[in-house]
């Protein structure tokens, strides 16, 4: 692995997209530092470093998608996430408007159609939280460093609702570039360098707490040893391939014979990677800021009560099923959208390709989309069940850092996204690249 990554550096283009990855990336910390006019930084992480219980799980969530940015109060204080929230609207209004369908069909000219709308999504979206999140300040009670907002009233309104919602635009331009210009998914590659900045904050947090007797050693191996079988897993789920095998027909041109062979169409066990997952969280997060936010200090608030009931990150039974449903959907919805068995029949048809024992054409479609509905049916099971049971595997050690089974499987999925695209610039010149596909790759079904 340290070969290629070494390799990588002797390829102009390739070396010229890893550094505007990294750059793009160092602004993102950089800009998580920078706190919002009239905001006190150490008063906000005196409250946000000790709300418990319901807050606790919202806020510490929120402040892992962000890198640190919330809890700091920061220009980055809403992240990413409300534009993963306006391509999700988008996205679900493609399927459902035969107007904006046919855009999406019009080729890149309707692609960049339906980006501009999600960039007005987005900026409406941060509109809508940033007023939330400035309301929710102003009305924190003070802490032992004193008031949040130094100076409260229209002008702090204003400016910070200007100032938020400008900064999720430059983000959202950021992961843009980085999609175009550098390696990776660049909205994904944001939300996995704000998890993975936590990372050696919770070790310390991990080996203190271990140093004071508050966790033993056999519960820290156990916890280590299923954090690794879950990695190894989520890596299995991501490279698991369906064979469907393929024949193709002889066919004689002159004196030539063309064709009759043998090959495979592999399907992807989860189509989604982590679009699902980072989809759910992001749909759920909005209605758990609503009430956190209405609900304000007042324990006793029915919002405050909607906000506990609905914390899938602490293992809340209502936010759990929500959580696995919505995983489960966008699964299937994601699938639905990238991959359409009725063109890959009529394509095996057009070239003489047939599966076994299928007719072409329309039975070959229905056998296609039967077994991806089922493996589909299982990589989500799978995809709902790693993203929810370290959550109360980490609740029962009391282990001291946020980092449940969504932030695994982004983790992985993304790395091994990145990796892919790093191979694949490496393979095309001849180089060995990261993964070993012989021993990597899954098999399902």
């Amino acid at each position: 692995m340290l070969d290629a990554f070494a390799n990588s550096f002797k390829i102009p283009e390739l070396r010229n997209k890893i550094l505007m990855t990294a750059l793009f990336l160092a602004i993102f910390r950089l800009g998580s530092f920078v706190v919002i006019p009239y905001v006190d930084a150490q008063a906000a992480l005196s409250y946000f470093g000790a709300a418990t219980g319901a807050m606790g799980g919202l806020f510490g969530f929120v402040n892992m998608f962000t890198g640190g940015a919330f809890e700091r109060v920061s220009i980055f204080s809403l992240g990413i996430m409300p534009y993963i929230s306006a391509s999700i609207i988008l996205q679900l209004l493609v399927a459902v408007i035969p107007a904006l369908e046919k855009l999406s069909k019009e080729g890149e000219t309707g692609r960049k159609k339906i980006t501009q709308y999600s960039r007005y999504a987005t900026i409406g979206v941060s509109i809508v939280q940033g007023t939330g999140l400035i309301f929710f300040l102003e009305n924190i009670a003070p802490t032992d460093y004193g008031s949040i907002i130094v100076h409260p009233g229209w002008t702090f309104r204003l400016v910070g609702l200007l100032t938020v919602v400008t900064g999720t635009t430059f983000l959202m331009w950021v992961g843009e570039q980085i999609t175009e210009r550098g390696i990776g998914n660049g909205v994904s590659l944001l939300i996995f360098a704000g998890i993975v900045v936590d990372i050696p904050r919770a070790i310390v947090n991990t080996w203190q707490v271990y140093r004071a007797g508050t966790l033993d050693l056999i519960t820290l191996s156990v916890l280590l040893v299923f954090l690794a079988i879950v990695v190894g897993a989520v890596v299995v789920l991501q490279l698991g391939r369906r064979k469907i095998p393929v024949s193709y027909a002889k066919q004689v041109r002159g004196r030539k014979v063309y064709g009759g062979q043998s090959t495979h169409i592999p399907l992807k066990v989860d189509y989604s990677g982590v679009i699902a997952v980072i989809f759910a969280s992001a749909i759920l997060m909005l209605p758990l800021q609503l009430f956190q936010f209405l609900g304000g200090n007042d324990p006793a608030s029915f919002f405050t009560t909607l906000a506990i009931w609905m914390n899938f990150n602490t293992g809340a039974w209502l936010g759990t099923i929500a959580f696995v449903v919505l995983i489960v959907f966008f699964c299937y919805f994601y699938t639905a959208v990238t991959f359409n068995p009725k063109d890959l029949a009529e394509n095996l048809q057009k070239f003489g390709g047939f599966v076994p024992g299928r007719r072409p054409g329309e039975a070959t479609a229905q056998y296609i989309e039967y077994v991806l509905t089922r493996v589909t049916f299982a990589g989500a099971i799978f995809v709902a069940v790693i993203s929810v049971l370290p959550v109360y595997l980490i609740r029962a050690t009391n282990v001291p850092f946020y980092f449940g089974g969504t932030s695994l499987l982004i983790v992985v999925g993304v790395a091994l996204d990145t990796m892919q695209q790093l191979e694949s610039h490496l393979l095309m010149r001849h180089y060995e690249g990261f993964l070993r596909k012989g021993r990597l790759r899954g098999r399902f079904g």
